[in-house]
């Protein structure tokens, strides 16, 4: 209101019997009162008429911003600063004449902005983050570190200000006077200030993503990433329990991402079963013609027996001798049905290795290794491929003359 218009009304009031002290308190209080009114009116149409434009727009369209921004209560905080900014223009016009009430009026509405104004902003980055989620991308590179990092600035800013504010000081010559508090500031936001430069480089590097499956036995963690914060990583482990993980640990320390082995549609099953050594032999005639009758080393049988038959052929009469033949052993026929019944496993992945191994005898046997993958690699589906591979395995060895071995226990020193 212009100073020009108060005079006029502490004239008219004085006309009306308000004289001299009388009329400047009653023309002040009209003003604010009339101010009041005119925050109450600007208050409804920052948020009233702008929420329910806002919401009947976000109805008629598909996109998320929108949505995001009535969620998150941009609208309604940021309504909140129009009457402020009212008030703040009226107080001095109103409380002209009383110096005092004037400076803590517009101390205290200033104080108001600036924290309406923070809040505010921290609305924005919750819009943003919304938004932001709710793309492909944010898996990725997920955002809540740096939006986390950036609220903690907006913080510090309104602190700052406010404190300017208040012992009526430039914020520059505050900031002039935090350097001696410097090693305090950086022993209570140690831990911000740390998950904040691993927060940049494990959304740089893409080391570790919401969705992705870790393992960190340091922190007992083992499970499915949830949230990458900013001092923390919250893990949700097999058991549905929680670990929270400081970020910074994520840098500093070594820990395993399942993220690879989901990507490249393959989880691997190296695992292996221990056969007795003493059972190991050659076939004779009739064991090769029974197995030549399994439908899956069959093919493999009739090679084998036609190239070892022309090689055995040719050795001299004298070489004839069992010892100087070739011929085909349960192990070796063992270990090619092994990978025929892998070839034709309908849940292992054809297009990546596949192999049946010996590993060096030991004390427990002969290791007949299997490394293949699992086309499958979410856990549950996983396990049961892998169980269900050994259980077939360990049934059928014996058919091949193959016990597997295993450590006697009590019943077997009984019997």
């Amino acid at each position: 209101m212009d100073p020009t218009r108060v005079t006029e009304l502490e004239s008219w009031l004085a006309d009306q019997g308000w004289t001299g002290a009388s009329g400047t308190p009653l023309s002040a209080g009209l003003i604010l009162a009339a101010g009041l009114v005119l925050a109450a009116v600007s208050f409804f149409v920052a948020e009233r008429l702008v929420l329910t434009a806002l919401s009947r727009w976000s109805h008629r369209t598909s996109a998320t911003w929108d949505d995001a921004i009535l969620d998150n209560g941009l609208v309604q905080r940021a309504a909140y600063l129009a009457p402020i900014l009212v008030m703040r223009a009226l107080a001095p016009i109103a409380l002209g004449e009383f110096p005092r009430a004037a400076d803590v009026a517009e101390t205290a509405l200033e104080l108001a902005a600036v924290l309406i104004g923070a809040w505010a902003v921290a609305a924005a980055l919750n819009t943003v983050g919304a938004v932001y989620s709710s793309t492909d991308q944010s898996r990725e590179v997920p955002l809540r570190g740096p939006l986390q990092a950036a609220k903690l600035v907006v913080g510090l800013l309104a602190l700052l200000l406010s404190v300017a504010i208040v012992f009526d000081r430039s914020p520059i010559y505050l900031l002039t006077g935090l350097g001696a508090l410097s090693a305090v500031l950086l022993l209570v936001f140690r831990d911000p200030i740390l998950g904040f430069v691993a927060g940049i480089q494990l959304t740089t590097n893409r080391m570790v993503s919401p969705g992705d499956w870790i393992e960190m036995p340091e922190h007992n963690a083992d499970g499915e990433v949830l949230e990458v914060g900013l001092t923390t990583v919250k893990v949700r482990n097999w058991d549905n329990t929680i670990t929270m993980i400081p970020t910074y640990a994520l840098v500093s320390e070594s820990f395993k991402n399942w993220r690879g082995m989901q990507e490249s549609g393959g989880r691997r099953i190296r695992r292996a079963i221990n056969l007795d050594v003493g059972s190991i032999n050659f076939l004779t005639d009739e064991m090769v013609d029974e197995f030549g009758r399994i439908e899956l080393i069959a093919d493999y049988i009739a090679a084998e027996r036609s190239e070892l038959a022309a090689h055995n052929e040719g050795l001299e009469t004298d070489g004839a001798a069992a010892v100087n033949t070739r011929r085909l052993t349960n192990v070796g026929v063992f270990r090619a049905y092994i990978e025929a019944y892998l070839r034709q496993h309908p849940q292992i992945n054809q297009d990546m290795t596949l192999l049946v191994r010996q590993l060096p005898p030991t004390e427990h046997g002969l290791p007949l290794e299997v490394y293949a993958f699992s086309s499958d690699t979410e856990s549950t589906s996983y396990e049961a491929v892998q169980a269900d591979i050994f259980d077939h395995l360990l049934a059928v060895a014996p058919e091949f003359g193959l016990p597997v071995f295993q450590a006697p226990a009590g019943t077997d020193l009984r019997r």
